[in-house]
């Protein structure tokens, strides 16, 4: 395949930028954002980091939710050679404290409600700054005012100290970056953790070749041709410290000149507000987002007729879900499939009819090998096996973790291979189609059995909202077969 010219995480996003400078890029709390606008807080934050004493390669944590400051935070860190370390909004200080000294962060970012974690762990870390902020900095006074009399607006408490700064006085103090030379190969982007087998997060280590050839796979292989750049509407429900909705975000909106609608809880009925007022037309979301929307009893309220292009990941689609949505909106939802060490690897395509038992095509920047998990040998064509997916593009091994490389990572002929730990079959269509996580596979007997399927077959049951398959040690069968379900409040 002929390898993508070089460019950076943000290189496309300039690009929007400059060509689409009065569209609305982000709708936020109903504030509106341009893409000049916007490009302009990137740019005087880049500067004010740099100004605050953020070194180039220096690893910067994001420990907010989705809101225009880490949109803004993201792009910023990249374009001064910085590496942006996301982390979910809802860790504690115990999980805090592990990444900062594993990724060797020595600036956070994090709302004022969060403060707290972060001013416990200083001693125990090497940080050197806190920049603090809050989920409404960015919009109006007027509106902050209306909030703050609600009481709206949480609001926490902040040790002043001489580390501790503010999101607004940095990109006071910004004016425009300097153009930092950074190698899209070499560089890194992130650092994205991600679960560990030994009860510590794995750090995955991202460039930006990595990111960008995925995205550029999206964008010229998967939207083109049904995506209207310059012209679209998405909405962004699923957390952005997340490599699945960031990559989405960026695909179908900000590299687009598109609008995301940002939403910072994933509540249905703002979400349905939304979809309605904004005549949102594509939607990323995982399968209870789906299931929670299906489930409303406002649903019938809202007009959600422009939405057309709905994709899942994150975790199986349930059949019985794919089929009410379409019975209920006459729409398919497409899935998307990947992982944090090999970034998005196959999407749904959508000249066809997707079924909810495939996850999608593997993207043209992903190679990816069917194997035999006890040969690690290539299974025969239409069989089921472990999948294996490489790329010349990304980086193919964790963070300062070894021995978690060395199992997860493997030679075969020239190339290494990151073990996705799904039992996957490819299609006479070229699809992927998801068969079983190998966790997930339950030895009874000395058969091989399907936890998933025992789910569904659960979940067919009216009174059975959800369920949940796991094998027990046992001495006689290996392995017998318990499962959980959580029953409609009716039944």
């Amino acid at each position: 395949m002929e390898p993508y010219h070089n460019e950076c995480t943000f290189t496309q996003f300039d690009e929007a930028c400059r060509k689409y400078p009065a569209n609305t890029a982000i709708v936020y709390l109903g504030e509106r954002f341009s893409y000049a606008f916007l490009h302009e807080l990137v740019e005087r934050f880049a500067a004010g980091l740099m100004n605050a004493g953020v070194k180039t390669k220096e690893k910067v944590m994001l420990f907010i939710p989705n809101c225009p400051q880490w949109v803004i935070a993201n792009f910023a860190v990249n374009k001064i050679g910085g590496v942006v370390v996301p982390v979910s909004p809802i860790y504690t200080s115990y999980e805090i404290e592990y990444i900062i000294n594993d990724a060797e962060v020595e600036t956070v970012i994090c709302l004022d409600t969060n403060f707290m974690y972060i001013h416990e762990v200083i001693g125990k870390t090497n940080l050197k700054r806190v920049i603090v902020t809050n989920l409404v900095d960015l919009i109006p006074l007027w509106k902050r005012a209306v909030g703050h009399m609600l009481d709206k607006l949480p609001k926490g408490k902040i040790k002043k100290g001489k580390e501790v700064l503010y999101f607004k006085d940095v990109l006071i103090k910004g004016c425009q970056a300097p153009a930092i030379d950074i190698d899209p190969w070499r560089d890194l982007a992130y650092i994205m953790y991600t679960g560990g087998t030994t009860g510590f997060p794995k750090g995955v280590a991202g460039n930006h070749m990595g990111e960008v050839s995925y995205i550029k796979d999206i964008m010229d292989n998967v939207l083109k041709g049904y995506i209207f750049a310059g012209e679209d509407t998405m909405i962004m429900v699923n957390p952005l410290f997340h490599i699945m909705a960031k990559g989405f975000a960026l695909a179908t909106a900000l590299n687009q000149g598109n609008t995301m609608i940002l939403m910072p809880v994933p509540e249905v009925d703002p979400i349905l507000e939304a979809i309605q007022k904004y005549r949102v037309r594509w939607m990323l979301g995982v399968p209870m987002l789906y299931r929670m929307i299906l489930e409303n009893d406002r649903m019938d309220q809202y007009d959600i007729g422009s939405l057309k292009y709905c994709y899942c990941g994150g975790d199986v689609l349930p059949g019985e879900v794919y089929n009410k949505w379409l019975e209920k909106f006459e729409r398919s939802i497409y899935q998307v499939y990947g992982s944090t060490e090999v970034g998005h690897v196959a999407y749904s395509p959508l000249d066809r009819k997707p079924s909810p038992k495939t996850v999608g095509m593997p993207l043209k920047s992903r190679k990816c090998m069917i194997i035999d998990p006890e040969t690690l040998g290539p299974v025969d064509e239409g069989e089921v096996g472990e999948l294996a997916v490489t790329s010349v593009y990304t980086i193919k091994s964790y963070w300062k973790k070894p021995e978690e490389t060395a199992h997860a990572y493997m030679r075969i002929g020239d190339d290494t291979y990151y073990r996705m730990g799904d039992f996957v079959r490819l299609t006479e269509d070229g699809e992927l189609e998801f068969m079983e996580r190998t966790a997930d596979v339950i030895k009874c007997k000395g058969y091989r059995i399907s936890a998933s399927e025992v789910e569904a077959v659960l979940q067919d049951h009216p009174a059975v909202i959800g369920s949940c398959a796991v094998g027990i040690p046992d001495a006689k069968l290996g392995e017998r077969i318990k499962a959980i379900v959580v029953l409609k409040q009716d039944a």
